[in-house]
C-alpha cells in the first residue's frame, strides 16, 4: 500500500466519522436517523478494518525489505 492509498483510506475514514457525527446530531429526528447512524457506524468499522489490514501488510513489507 503506497502513501497515496493510505492517505485516501484515512480521508475516507475521516469522512465517514464526520457523517456519523452529523447523523448523531440528528438522532432526535426519529427512527430513520437511528438507522442511518447504525449504517454509518458499520461502514466506519469496515473502513477502519480495511485500513488496519493495509497498514499491517505495509508493516510486513517494510520488515521484509529491511531483512
Amino acid at each position: 500500500m503506497d502513501a497515496n492509498r493510505t492517505a485516501t483510506a484515512l480521508a475516507r475514514i475521516d469522512a465517514a466519522l464526520a457523517r456519523i457525527e452529523a447523523a448523531a446530531a440528528h438522532v432526535g429526528d426519529g427512527k430513520a436517523a437511528g438507522a442511518e447512524l447504525d449504517r454509518l457506524r458499520a461502514r466506519h468499522g469496515r473502513l477502519r478494518a480495511a485500513v488496519s489490514d493495509g497498514l499491517e501488510q505495509l508493516d510486513l513489507l517494510i520488515e521484509g525489505a529491511q531483512g
